[in-house]
C-alpha cells in the first residue's frame, strides 16, 4: 500500500522536482500587450488621416482660390508645368490678370 501511495502522489519525470516556470514567460503577455498597442495605433493613425483629409478637402472647396493654388503646385511639383508658367498662372489667379 505504501508503494502504490508513493506513485499516487509522485509528481512524475516531467517535473523533475523544479516547480519553476520557465525564463520566457514574460514574452508572451508583452508581445499580445505590443501586438494590441499597434492595433490601435494603427487604427487612431488611419482615423486621424481621413479626418485630416476631409478638412483639407472642406477647405478647399470653401475657398476656390485655394484649391485652384494647390492644383497648380501640384502640377508643378509633377513636372507638368515650368517655373516661368507657375509663376504667370499663380500671378493671373491672385490678382486676376
Amino acid at each position: 500500500m505504501t508503494m502504490m501511495a508513493t506513485l499516487l502522489t509522485h509528481p512524475g519525470p516531467w517535473q523533475d522536482g523544479a516547480h519553476d516556470a520557465p525564463a520566457f514567460w514574460p514574452v508572451f503577455p508583452i508581445t499580445f500587450g505590443l501586438f494590441w498597442l499597434a492595433v490601435f495605433a494603427g487604427a487612431f493613425y488611419l482615423v486621424r488621416r481621413r479626418v485630416n483629409a476631409g478638412a483639407a478637402a472642406t477647405a478647399a472647396a470653401r475657398d476656390p482660390l485655394a484649391g485652384a493654388q494647390a492644383t497648380l503646385a501640384d502640377r508643378f511639383a509633377r513636372g507638368e508645368i515650368d517655373e516661368d508658367e507657375y509663376h504667370a498662372r499663380l500671378s493671373a489667379l491672385r490678382y486676376g490678370a
